[in-house]
């Protein structure tokens, strides 16, 4: 058997270990404070996260094949190429419901890590199987220490980015994903030897690697603008803190706490004994009184920290609620919603995942009456 000599592009290889690491920092990323989002949400956000992940280990895979140099033109099956990117997605996609589904105990983080490690190989070992006029030799070394690292790091990985969800622990576990991913390549191939095949039954239409170069480089951009996506919660957060850090500790006396915001050009200050409640608007919120609408430059997440320890309720992700201004509570079978006397004020919804506690809440007030 005749062995054909094998080279690789120095870009390409970098370029590959780049893919991974962002990758892997736009899933570990879009999986953040998942615990607080309605359900709908956290399997939207999962469902981004397995693509972004899985997605990026086919990507580095077949940007670091692009950069293999054979002596002789070789092409790829395009239904296994395909099959190989869905394995790696649906693999990782089970692997972050255990996370956020079951109760995330040491065995579970493991058994993601593992399914992930296993994904990993999956895809490695069916897009090296898509080659078409050539094909690869294994060696059991090569198989079993490829096997052996990539499990083991991505468990690794995920044991730092999952075992405290800190942003530190989440770029921790991003260099540890992408070391993986990218050991399992070129530790295999490093053991995998290339020989000349004639042309075989096709699965699927055959694909140059001009056609294949198409598809990664796009997946490989719509991966770089997700992370430039992620990125910016990060800045967010950092705008949070530097706020929290520039003003006292909250009071917990209600008519202690008073509300920044803005009125014909001006500033002013609301007591939170006034506002009847906060609505969400983008990057910023709406803030309502009995008579007003009033612009804040509070965030959501940032008028949650000071108003939920001083007794407001959050009865959707985007509504935080004063209860002792709440005039009725109104529910309509898996739905809610609270009613202000005012002029014109919308009422403020409740989601079904909160209903029964903002139930429960409005009506241990002092003077409420059930219907």
């Amino acid at each position: 058997m005749e062995f054909l000599s094998v080279t690789h592009s120095a870009f390409l290889t970098a370029m590959s270990c780049l893919v991974a690491l962002v990758a892997g920092f736009t899933g570990l990323s879009l999986t953040r404070d998942l615990s607080k989002k309605p359900v709908f949400q956290r399997k939207a956000s999962i469902a981004l996260a397995a693509v972004a992940l899985g997605g990026g280990i086919w990507a580095m895979h077949f940007v670091a094949m692009l950069g293999l140099k054979l002596p002789i033109p070789f092409y790829y099956d395009a239904a296994i190429t395909l099959i190989s990117a869905l394995s790696a997605i649906l693999l990782v996609g089970a692997a972050l419901l255990l996370l956020h589904f079951t109760d995330r105990t040491p065995r579970v983080i493991s058994l993601a890590g593992g399914i992930v490690g296993v994904g990993i190989l999956v895809m490695h070992y069916i897009g090296t199987a898509a080659l078409e006029l050539c094909r690869a030799v294994y060696t059991v070394t090569g198989v079993a220490f490829s096997s052996v690292v990539g499990i083991g790091l991505c468990v690794l990985a995920f044991w730092i980015a999952y075992g405290h969800r800190s942003n530190r622990n989440i770029l921790i576990g991003t260099v540890c994903f992408a070391i993986a991913v990218c050991s399992v390549h070129f530790l295999a191939i490093s053991e995998t030897n290339f020989v000349a095949g004639p042309t075989r039954a096709e699965f699927g239409p055959s694909m140059s690697n001009q056609t294949l170069a198409l598809g990664v480089v796009f997946f490989s951009f719509v991966i770089f603008g997700a992370c430039l996506w992620v990125s910016v919660t990060y800045l967010d957060s950092a705008g949070d803190k530097v706020v929290d850090m520039g003003s006292s500790p909250v009071p917990h006396a209600k008519g202690d706490l008073h509300v920044p915001c803005e009125s014909d050009g001006k500033k002013v200050f609301v007591p939170s004994r006034d506002v009847l409640f906060v609505r969400a608007d983008g990057h910023y919120t709406q803030v309502y009184t009995s008579n007003e609408r009033l612009f804040c430059a509070w965030p959501i997440t940032a008028a949650a920290k000071r108003l939920l320890p001083v007794g407001f309720l959050q009865t959707h992700r985007s509504y935080l609620v004063n209860p002792e201004r709440v005039s009725r509570f109104e529910r309509d079978k898996d739905k809610g919603r609270c009613l202000f006397d005012g002029i014109d004020l919308p009422p403020a919804p409740v989601s079904r995942s909160k209903l029964k506690a903002i139930q429960a809440a409005l009506a241990s007030q002092a003077g409420a009456t059930r219907a």
